[in-house]
């Protein structure tokens, strides 16, 4: 059964046969920027105005979080604030198009003129309120401006938000007006709530809150929705309106989903504090994901993650369907820092993909391989893309103790795809790249000082260095490292790195914004007490029915939405109830963050798999499916730790290495079964076998174990045609 390697004409234009991978990775531009359909491309001046606000953004940070700490709520705020003003500015409400005219009319003109009036007014009020405001002081903010400013800016924020969408600007190279005016809506409503933020702290949510707290969050939240709507697509934003909505129509609903009711000034005032958009998220987002985003960026401008690609390549790339090998490992390694799985797939897959394919895998099998690794960085110590730090915040439990419990899962995750990919090549008699196309393993290895940030990044967090000193730590090292290379990191590259860094994080800004309304609005009408209270009595009390209704919202709330929004909203819905039946905190978090990681390659809605089809060029659908089947052990993987805590390294050293080795020998079967490969082809009855083997042994007890070993070991025979009938060897072959 061997399958001839597919080539086509976009194939000989990505690969060269006379062309090196190390040539190719520079051609594939692994480290460098990639312009989505509705980022705006600036040059000249426009684009070093950006540049500058994007590298001062990245600075604040910076600066408050190792030099100079600030209020938290005020900090939040800048962090949303200027996440928003840099998202309207970078990013337009539709795909650009050079072949589409713009639409000017005199409705168009009326419109933003009539938006630019309000938000200008709303705009001056809130200046006022600066300049001559002093709250604790002598002097009061003009009164004119507190009670007047609100209405005018929140309907020119409506008005700009409606003429981005119906007159679009689709010239990348500009400024679209309606956006600009977006922009300053945001500096007008956040900068009122960052003035009034010691006073909030006391008011917002209570009947004492002002009309223009009310107006500054409804602003506020109407930006944060339309960024997130143009960053991360509708599933976000549909979900938040359903959950906003639902804060307000609590009276006329059924059942445990009625409530009384809230009126807009208490909702609004409310949803703008650290109980709802300034809460666990955002409070990650402005710490932990912006550091690790920046540090990324320093990688990429060092050109460190063409190094892990190229040492990939010369590591795997000569074995059995070689290109799919690195994918696991290049990917995975970058995705553990990138935070974003489709992001990932789009990086690394530009180069993994068209290499896998040239060696004969399906191109929907190649970017299920890519979708799969990249997804799976999301899981792997000690950065989990950020999933760890999240999990901290929410949980309380110590960030090294998540740490050292998702290590046996994830190498078992990256284990299980090693082995889909090299049964697959097995069953296809596949070949690897030619050794003399391949990097050079010498040259390579004089360049392991790359690895450095890498290596001062553990060893900080291991050492007890806190994770924004061991961040820090990582990203001066890298600078220093770059100047060992060709690509020394001078003022020039420095600037870009941060410019860069804050180019890359706006998504995730929005999307933590967007998961603090859900929260929000779970924590003010207390539905997620009411939704593990259902799960409670559904599960009637067996923990395993719990953990596989969490299982199924988990997937469902992650599908179209990234990985950060889906963990904070299941985690506040769901994780309470789990964790009431007695299962253990970090078990239950655990399970929960990788069932939303693995939604990115979940049918029907695989964020990840989509990506990885649009650089094949295979069926998007199709792909997903088989990005599933490849990812299949992290949907058995968690129930694997809930039966066996020995595999979070919660037990003796005789449980953990039992559990770890059975549980390899488990996927290893799990994989043959669905590649239908078992020391040869193997029929549905060996199939079956498989599966019940790889099954038995997710529970951990010897006799499981036993009974699972036993199957395999008949298989074996049966195989070899030493057990039955050749009818029976293979099956229903």
């Amino acid at each position: 059964m061997s399958q001839a390697p597919e080539t086509d004409a976009r194939d000989a234009e990505t690969v060269s046969p006379d062309t090196s991978i190390e040539e190719q990775t520079l051609h594939a531009h692994v480290d460098e920027d990639r312009i989505t359909g509705n980022q705006r491309d600036f040059s000249g001046g426009r684009n070093m105005l950006v540049a500058w606000l994007c590298v001062i953004y990245t600075m604040f940070h910076l600066l408050v979080m190792n030099v100079y700490p600030l209020e938290t709520w005020t900090y939040r705020l800048v962090h949303v604030g200027g996440g928003l003003m840099l998202g309207f500015l970078l990013f337009g409400a539709v795909q650009f198009s050079s072949e589409t005219r713009d639409r000017r009319s005199p409705l168009s003109l009326a419109l933003l003129c009539l938006a630019g009036l309000a938000i200008a007014y709303g705009l001056v009020g809130v200046i006022a309120i600066w300049v001559n405001g002093e709250v604790l002081g002598e002097a009061l903010p003009p009164a004119w401006a507190v009670t007047t400013f609100g209405l005018p800016l929140v309907i020119g924020t409506a008005l700009a938000i409606v003429h981005a969408w119906v007159f679009p600007r689709h010239d990348r190279t500009r400024f679209a007006p309606a956006d600009v005016l977006l922009a300053l809506s945001a500096m007008a409503s956040i900068g009122y709530l960052i003035f009034f933020a010691p006073q909030l702290q006391l008011r917002a949510g209570m009947p004492m809150a002002l009309p223009g707290d009310m107006w500054a969050a409804i602003a506020g939240v109407m930006l944060i929705i339309e960024l997130t709507r143009r960053l991360a697509g509708m599933a976000l934003v549909i979900v938040a309106a359903v959950f906003v909505a639902y804060a307000f129509l609590g009276p006329w609903l059924p059942g445990i989903f009625q409530h009384r009711g809230y009126d807009a000034k208490r909702f609004f005032s409310y949803i703008f504090t650290d109980n709802g958009i300034l809460s666990a998220p955002i409070a990650i987002s402005s710490t932990y994901i912006i550091l690790f985003v920046v540090f990324a960026a320093f990688l990429q401008t060092t050109r460190v993650g063409e190094y892990f690609v190229n040492l990939a390549f010369a590591a795997a790339g000569h074995r059995r369907g070689g290109p799919a090998k690195v994918a696991i490992f290049a990917s995975g390694l970058m995705g553990m820092i990138n935070g974003t799985s489709a992001g990932n797939v789009v990086a690394t897959g530009s180069l993994t993909i068209p290499m896998m394919k040239r060696v004969g895998y399906k191109p929907q099998t190649a970017a299920s391989v890519e979708a799969a690794a990249s997804t799976g960085g999301q899981i792997m110590p000690p950065i989990m893309g950020a999933g760890a730090f999240i999990m901290a915040e929410i949980t309380g439990i110590p960030y090294m103790d998540i740490v050292w419990a998702a290590i046996i899962p994830a190498i078992l995750y990256f284990v299980s795809v090693y082995f889909m990919v090299d049964l697959a090549a097995k069953k296809a008699n596949m070949k690897g790249l030619p050794r003399e196309v391949l990097p050079k393993v010498g040259h390579l290895v004089r360049q392991i000082y790359l690895f450095l940030p890498i290596v001062v990044l553990i060893y900080a967090l291991f050492s007890g260095y806190s994770v924004i000193r061991s961040g820090t730590l990582a990203m001066v090292s890298a600078a220093v490292v770059s100047w060992l290379t060709p690509h020394k990191m001078g003022p020039r590259a420095l600037f870009h790195a941060l410019d860069r860094g804050a180019r890359m994080v706006l998504q995730l800004v929005a999307v933590c914004a967007t998961a603090g309304i859900i929260v929000g609005v779970i924590a003010l009408t207390g539905i997620g007490s009411r939704f593990s209270t259902v799960l409670l009595a559904l599960a009637d009390q067996s923990q395993f029915l719990a953990l596989f209704f969490t299982m199924l919202v988990s997937i469902v709330l992650g599908m179209g939405m990234p990985t950060t929004a889906a963990y904070a909203v299941a985690a506040s819905v769901i994780a309470p109830g789990v964790i009431a039946l007695g299962v253990e905190p970090l078990v239950a978090h655990l399970f929960i963050f990788y069932f939303a990681v693995m939604s990115a390659i979940t049918p029907p809605v695989a964020l990840a798999a989509y990506a990885g089809s649009a650089l094949a060029g295979s069926d998007p659908v199709k792909t997903s499916v088989e990005s599933f089947k490849i990812g299949v052990a992290a949907f058995i993987v968690p129930y694997m730790f809930f039966f066996s805590h020995a595999m979070l390294l919660d037990g003796t050293a005789v449980e953990i290495v039992h559990v770890t080795v059975t549980a390899i020998a488990g996927v290893f079967l799990l994989s043959s079964a669905v590649q239908g490969w078992y020391l040869g082809p193997a029929g549905t009855v060996v199939r079956v076998g498989l599966t019940v083997a790889g099954l038995t042994m997710i529970a951990g007890g010897w006799l499981t174990d036993a009974v699972g070993l036993g199957i395999a070991l008949a298989l074996v025979a049966v195989q070899k045609g030493l057990l039955s009938a050749r009818d029976v060897a293979h099956g229903a072959d």
